[in-house]
């Protein structure tokens, strides 16, 4: 653990200097490609899935402690759902719940229709209706599904899943585990505490008060001896960011966002709410283990604790280039059109982008409900809210794109707090960042440090996609908007 701290103070420090310096650090260009290609893939088998958004009652504060009312999709908190690239989903949502719901597939690249935006994408899916989704994900990895109208309250609730898409593996390893993070906001008694607090979405967010892994509190996981284990860790939390590594053991991200890497040493990565890492990590021998840290917190705080069992493996150099290539559209950067947006605290009115709207823009004459809306804003992209108090109108788009066409966003913090920025449909490729150093890679979402720069490059896809700060709170009270691709 030693070791690890000193490499993060190490980090932490030449981030520090860097950014007093006021230079730009450009992400390395990719190295050359390691990974090879994936084969083709022929068409699969078919899922039909029933989600139930329901109450039920489930024991969040250990086996001995309270009942507390969950909203969950199934029997089953924070279920695991694993495919085959190929394969088809048919996933039908049926609603149960005192108000109405969604399912948003973040980071897979669906059609427009089924990326479960009420209001934008899709009618609400209303208490005692149901909605079919379809499609046939075109890329493998680690994703996960939650709401979209009052998604801190209902995700507080319970309201996610992670979605394994398989197939990204040229050599399998040895274990596979899940570790999805999420805080819970409850009292002693097992009751849910305000899921927001004026406090908390003005600034940083509301956290939880009970940290837990897949919905419990951190587990000792058994792994083989001297194996390689994946390990798929997200941060589903509404607010909080984590800082992972890996001590006790030899490790390297492979995948972020569940697009693959070439690999590279893990010291530890910073991930915000909707953030996900693979990581391959070599098991030491036989009664040994090792443990997945945040080294975020005041103190660090152990994720899970994995113990090596069973014979040793034959001993071989750990080699941790287990996955293809990712096969992602990747911007033409000598065509791409250029676009600066900044995440600041709100200072006008939706109203002031109402004259945007086309006269005859069907979604000009939308009105949210007040799931979707706030009473105030806190938060702007471009000095434009999401729609607020009495004006519950659909806000005209932050701008207009062409299908096909390749774009840059320069993505500028001008608040003291983080900002896990998310784009619905597409995936990016991180070009450069003015802080925390990273290697260039593709991803969903990114995380904005304060007072940060990011450059970030895609090629558009037709549709109305979301583009907001993934801290549930600041999307609820103005940092969100989207884009109209045609």
């Amino acid at each position: 653990m030693g070791y690890n701290r000193r490499q993060i103070l190490k980090g932490l420090g030449a981030a520090a200097l860097a950014t007093a310096a006021g230079g730009s650090s450009l992400l390395a260009r990719p190295a050359p490609i390691v990974l090879p290609r994936r084969p083709p893939v022929q068409g699969g088998q078919i899922h039909d899935w029933h989600f139930a958004a329901a109450e039920r009652s489930m024991r969040l504060l250990g086996p001995n402690g309270p009942e507390s009312t969950v909203w969950t999709y199934s029997d089953a908190l924070l279920p695991v759902k694993r495919i085959r690239l190929g394969d088809t989903i048919r996933a039908r949502l049926e609603n149960s719940l005192g108000e109405h719901t969604a399912i948003h597939w973040h980071g897979i690249r669906v059609p427009n229709t089924m990326d479960g935006v009420p209001f934008l994408t899709q009618p609400p899916v209303m208490k005692g209706e149901s909605f079919l989704y379809e499609f046939t994900p075109p890329d493998p990895g680690t994703f996960f599904i939650h709401p979209h109208c009052n998604e801190s309250g209902q995700t507080g609730r319970g309201m996610s899943g992670v979605l394994i898409i398989e197939g990204d593996e040229r050599r399998p390893a040895d274990a596979d585990l899940v570790l999805a993070y999420k805080d819970w906001r409850l009292a002693d008694d097992g009751t849910w505490l305000p899921f927001e607090t004026p406090e908390g979405a003005s600034r940083a967010g509301t956290y939880g008060t009970i940290r837990a892994v897949n919905g419990i509190a951190p587990q000792t996981q058994a792994v083989p001896a001297g194996g390689n284990v994946r390990l798929r860790i997200l941060n589903l939390d509404s607010t909080r960011v984590i800082e992972v590594g890996i001590d006790g053991a030899e490790a390297a991200i492979i995948a972020i966002d569940g697009n693959a890497v070439t690999p590279f040493p893990l010291e530890t990565w910073r991930m915000g709410p909707a953030m996900r890492i693979d990581v391959l990590v070599r098991a030491p021998g036989p009664g040994k283990t090792f443990k997945v840290i945040d080294y975020f917190s005041s103190e660090p705080w152990t994720l899970a604790t994995c113990a090596a069992n069973g014979p040793a493996r034959k001993a071989r150099a750990f080699d941790p280039a287990i996955l293809y290539e990712a096969a992602i559209p990747r911007a033409d950067l000598r065509d791409a059109e250029r676009m600066s947006f900044s995440f600041s605290a709100a200072s006008g009115s939706i109203a002031e982008a109402a004259a945007a709207w086309a006269p005859d823009d069907p979604l000009a004459k939308i009105l949210l409900d007040g799931l979707c809306v706030r009473d105030t804003s806190f938060w702007a992209i471009n000095k434009t809210s999401w729609a607020a108090g009495q004006n519950r109108q659909l806000p005209p788009p932050l701008g207009l794109l062409k299908a096909g066409q390749s774009y840059v966003f320069e993505l500028m913090n001008a608040t003291p707090h983080h900002h896990p920025i998310h784009l619905h449909g597409h995936t990016f490729e991180v070009l450069s960042t003015s802080r925390l150093e990273r290697p260039r890679h593709f991803a969903d979402t990114v995380l904005l440090q304060p007072k940060e720069r990011i450059e970030i490059a895609f090629v558009a896809a037709p549709g109305n996609w979301m583009f907001h700060c993934h801290v549930l709170e600041h999307l609820e009270y103005g940092m969100m908007g989207y884009f109209r691709v045609a």
